[in-house]
Order: structure tokens, then sequence, then C-alpha cells
């Protein structure tokens, strides 16, 4: 799987780490930065990696920046991009089975590396679950998508 990454300055080492276990699994990783913990804005690095998702030029997205909702208010103004912040890998769980996220995004400042690389691997493992009634609602969701959002070109 292709997987988009993007970060602020202080998501840096958070997301460097889990770049690492991501190729470790062996997912390709585009990294569209930032590479330093030198004041940034966010959205340079994150509009850049979601519009790679939205465009199907990668497969998912895992975006760390202090706390996760700049990322996740960013990458959903995009058609086609569900993104989710999750704390804890039960949320990220739920984040897929229920409503097949395709954007991860975490806070640096907010949880430590051990309980975001579980977060990552619950989110990287799981799928979206097929029963009617879930995937009923995904397609609602997606047709509000449709409905209110641009397409991507």
């Amino acid at each position: 799987m292709k997987i988009a990454m993007a970060n602020d300055h202080a998501g840096t080492a958070l997301k460097n780490a889990i770049k690492v276990y991501l190729e470790s699994e062996g997912h390709e990783v585009k990294d569209f930065g930032t590479y330093d913990e030198e004041s940034c804005d966010l959205s340079d690095f994150v509009y850049p990696a979601a519009l790679a998702v939205a465009k199907g030029e990668c497969d998912r997205g895992v975006f760390v920046d202090g706390v996760g909702y700049g990322s996740a208010m960013i990458a959903n103004k995009l058609s086609g991009i569900y993104a989710v912040v999750c704390q804890d890998p039960f949320c990220a769980q739920l984040a897929r089975q229920h409503n097949d996220s395709n954007v991860l995004c975490l806070g640096g400042k907010i949880i430590g590396g051990a309980i975001a690389m579980e977060i990552v691997k619950t989110w990287m493992h799981t799928d979206p679950l097929t029963a009617e009634k879930y995937q009923r609602r995904i397609k609602k969701v997606q047709a509000i998508n449709d409905k209110h959002c641009v397409p991507v070109k």
C-alpha cells in the first residue's frame, strides 16, 4: 500500500517513527514533510499529502501535528477524504470498521510514541465491516461528499 505522510514541526519525531514502522511492514511511504522541528504552517504539508490520497496517487494518509485536529480539518476539505483523529486503538478500529476512513490524524503533543504505534497498527490492519448496515452508512457519507464536494482533478 502507498501511504502519504505529512506533519508540522510538532509531529516530526512521531511521523519519522511511524514511517519506519510502515516501511518495515512493506508499505511505500511518500513523505510530504516537514522534515525538521522549525516552526511551519501545517497546510503547506497536509494539503499536498491529502491531495495525493484524494487523487488516488496514495491509498491512505497518516498525518501528525500537535493535536491532530488541524490535519483533519485541512484534509477533510478535499472530496474523497475521510480523515479521523484517533487517540486510542479502539477509536482507530471503529474509524476503519464503521467509517472506512482513509486518513489517520494523530496529535504528537497528545499521545506518546507507544500508543501512537498501536493506533497506527490497528488502523492499518482493520478493514471496514461488510454488514449491510455499515455499508449503507458508509455509502450515505460518500453520497454527501459527492453532492457537496468538488471532485479533485
